[in-house]
């Protein structure tokens, strides 16, 4: 088989919608996160190759499986991040979640409804959150808004590029009820820019995600570790804006992507909101604590 690192696409945590691991992370957290993330990279850059057959693709993934769990494959991002979690005592579920996901992208181009996207999106997206949760020690009971807005970040993804997907991929993650509820079919995703069908299609998609959103907005104030709030707090308010550009945008003709600056602007006036929260909480804290 070809060497992993020959399959990659070139993107990079630089390049993501959000941050992965940024300086707002305890140091002594990052390189696992990394590792993980590389790990989740090297995978989906399989599962989207375009000349890899299905086949291959599967093989691949399964070597890497094999490298995570040392059981003799020898892929560097399975080995790497192996090596690390048993160092750690943390568990491979959440990458191995990530990987039945890239398998079901290799076999899996079309999805009925919501409810069919959101089984996706446990095995794509809630295992990030998941894992990042288990990496800072906190309870489980973060989980369900974590696996909110883990899929809502996902989708998220899903509208931006749903152009692409269709036209290079034949992989159409917009449910297929959400199209014929507006008399379209897949085909429509083609057509640049959106005719008026779709873009009520993608808009009533955008408002759902938004209202899954919503479901995570607490999980900042739920985590235990200050720091990785900010990290939650930042992707929160990165995921808003984006969310309301689709309800404005079209995907397949404009820009519904924020650039580098403006990123850190939305993303630091959701950090400093919930640093100013954190904050006020701390100081009738300090005060019962003070008093005689």
């Amino acid at each position: 088989m070809t060497a992993a690192a020959q399959l990659r696409s070139g993107k990079g945590s630089g390049d993501e919608n959000f941050p992965v691991a940024s300086w707002l992370i305890r140091r002594r957290h990052r390189d696992v996160i990394i590792a993980f993330y590389e790990f989740v990279r090297i995978a989906d850059d399989i599962a989207d190759h375009p000349s890899l057959k299905p086949a291959d693709k599967l093989a691949r993934l399964d070597s890497l499986e094999r490298s995570l769990l040392d059981q003799g494959g020898d892929e560097p991002e399975g080995l790497a991040l192996g090596e690390m979690l048993r160092a750690r005592g943390l568990p491979t579920r959440h990458a191995q979640d990530l990987l039945n996901a890239f398998r079901q992208d290799v076999t899996k181009l079309r999805y009925t409804d919501w409810a069919d996207l959101i089984d996706y999106c446990s095995r794509s997206a809630m295992p990030v959150g998941r894992f990042v949760l288990d990496v800072h020690g906190e309870p489980h009971a973060t989980w369900p808004a974590s696996d909110a807005l883990c899929a809502a970040l996902q989708i998220i993804n899903h509208l931006q590029d749903c152009g692409n997907d269709y036209r290079k991929l034949d992989r159409v993650y917009i449910p297929l009820d959400a199209l014929a509820l507006n008399g379209i079919g897949v085909d429509a995703l083609a057509q640049s820019p959106a005719s008026p069908a779709l873009r009520n299609s993608l808009q009533g998609l955008a408002g759902r995600t938004a209202a899954l959103l919503q479901e995570g907005a607490a999980l900042s104030t739920q985590v235990n570790d200050s720091r990785l709030a900010l990290e939650i707090a930042a992707i929160f308010s990165l995921a808003s804006r984006l969310v309301a550009m689709l309800c404005m945008r079209d995907p397949l003709s404009e820009r519904v992507h924020l650039g580098k600056a403006a990123a850190v602007a939305v993303g630091g006036v959701g950090a400093a909101r919930v640093l100013l929260q954190r904050l006020l909480g701390a100081a009738p804290r300090m005060r019962r604590l003070q008093v005689p």
